[in-house]
């Protein structure tokens, strides 16, 4: 799974690691790893992050390879 929750990050003025994970309810190093593809979140984590960048979980997350 492919995700862009970098770029939302400092859509959302350069919003950091840690300022996300505390709106959210996780770790920054949650974070991190969910950054790097190591981590694919929960169905909650991932609506939570939707809704703390302002986007949806459709513009956060991909299926590798999926263009649309």
């Amino acid at each position: 799974m492919d995700n862009r929750v970098r770029y939302f990050r400092f859509m959302r003025g350069e919003m950091s690691q840690a300022g996300l994970a505390e709106l959210v309810g996780v770790s920054r190093q949650t974070i991190v790893a969910i950054e790097r593809g190591n981590y694919n979140p929960s169905v909650e984590l991932a609506l939570r992050l939707g809704r703390a960048l302002g986007t949806t979980v459709e513009e956060l997350f991909t299926l590798d390879g999926d263009t649309r």
